[in-house]
């Protein structure tokens, strides 16, 4: 979609949001919910996002269950009711601060600082979202007025940190097919949805027994938050902070800037990190990881991207290598056992945990 039609969507979008808040803002909100998304901090501070919608809690996803179903669920996910100007208090570790959610319900806030840090406590800290005051009906202490979300925390032995994409990087999407990725995305559940052969195995290992903290940075909206936890968990993924995006946003920036923004906030909040950045060669994340690794010499130990081009020969991959003047190590990988193989010529793997990659990929090939 171009530039000029997402700012037409972006109208839309914002325009039906107002029209159905002025019939709705002198009701009471009827299922208010406050949704906490998985943070993450350190050295005193910790980021925590979430939203508050007037809607149901989703259904749960069950084995077997029909196609169908998912897609009523994972629709319900997107017809969502946001709640503009909820006051909220959210606290970590003993520090409070108050927020308001934005225009699309969203809440986005620091907690902690040098003067007055959070106590956190590694691999998790609890984060605790509450309604502030009474609002449409809803006082504090009700029912879905109080939500908890972790924040991870690496440990002080972590020897390194993992950025990775989730899109055609760990999920199989077909982002290059928009017909099949949509039906995947409308018609799976965290159950059913497939995983690239040996992404789990390699992440493990990656993850390793200094508990080497996971963010996953993806252009999935943040409707699909709930989903992409579901299926890192079930297929055995590192636990770890989910940063999405909004849906449609103003329309202006594009993912591959939302990327960029979120990664130079990991680098940020941790800078006592170096970091492995994963990602695939389907869209930007190439040209997105090259520049983090020209703007922070030193913070990464090497760049992985697995091929999933419809056409290989696109040169899209081969300009960015092509331009590479770093030491850093960049790998077009085949599969997660070429990753896992030069991961463990940089000592960041063993080889027996190198061959149970391979096995896994072997057993899906």
């Amino acid at each position: 979609m171009s530039g000029r039609g997402k700012r037409a969507v972006a109208r839309l979008e914002h325009a039906l949001d107002a029209a159905r808040l002025r019939r709705r803002i002198d009701r009471p909100a009827e299922h208010l919910r406050v949704v906490a998304y998985l943070g993450h901090g350190s050295a005193g501070r910790a980021l925590v996002r979430g939203r508050v919608l007037d809607n149901r809690e989703p259904s749960p996803v069950t084995a077997g269950e029909s196609a169908w179903a998912a897609a009523g669920r994972t629709v319900s996910g997107f017809l969502t009711v946001e709640l503009p100007g909820v006051p909220l208090h959210v606290e970590v570790g003993g520090v409070r601060v108050a927020t308001t959610t934005d225009g699309e319900g969203y809440f986005d806030v620091e907690v902690g600082s040098a003067a007055e840090p959070v106590a956190l406590v590694a691999p998790w800290t609890t984060a605790r979202v509450t309604l502030a005051e009474p609002h449409r009906g809803v006082h504090p202490g009700d029912p879905g007025a109080t939500a908890e979300a972790l924040v991870r925390v690496p440990a002080a032995g972590a020897a390194y940190g993992v950025i990775s994409d989730v899109d055609d990087t760990v999920l199989q999407t077909g982002v290059q097919r928009t017909w099949s990725m949509l039906l995947q995305t409308f018609t799976g559940s965290a159950l059913t949805r497939t995983p690239f052969a040996g992404a789990a195995e390699l992440y493990r290992h990656l993850e390793g027994s200094a508990g080497n903290p996971f963010f996953y940075v993806s252009s999935s909206p943040w409707n699909l938050h709930e989903f992409l936890l579901g299926f890192l968990e079930h297929r055995g993924f590192p636990a770890g902070p989910l940063l999405l995006r909004d849906l449609v946003g103003d329309g202006r920036s594009g993912t591959h800037q939302h990327k960029r923004q979120r990664i130079e906030e990991i680098l940020a909040l941790h800078p006592e990190l170096p970091f492995v950045l994963v990602g695939d060669s389907g869209e930007h994340d190439p040209e997105i990881y090259a520049d983090v690794v020209r703007r922070h010499p030193g913070r990464v130990l090497a760049v992985y991207i697995r091929e999933v081009r419809l056409d290989p020969g696109d040169g899209r991959v081969e300009a960015v290598t092509d331009a590479w003047d770093h030491e850093v190590p960049f790998v077009l990988a085949a599969d997660s056992a070429a990753v896992a193989r030069h991961a463990a010529e940089l000592g960041l793997l063993a080889p027996d945990e190198v061959a149970e990659v391979e096995q896994a990929v072997r057993a899906e090939t």
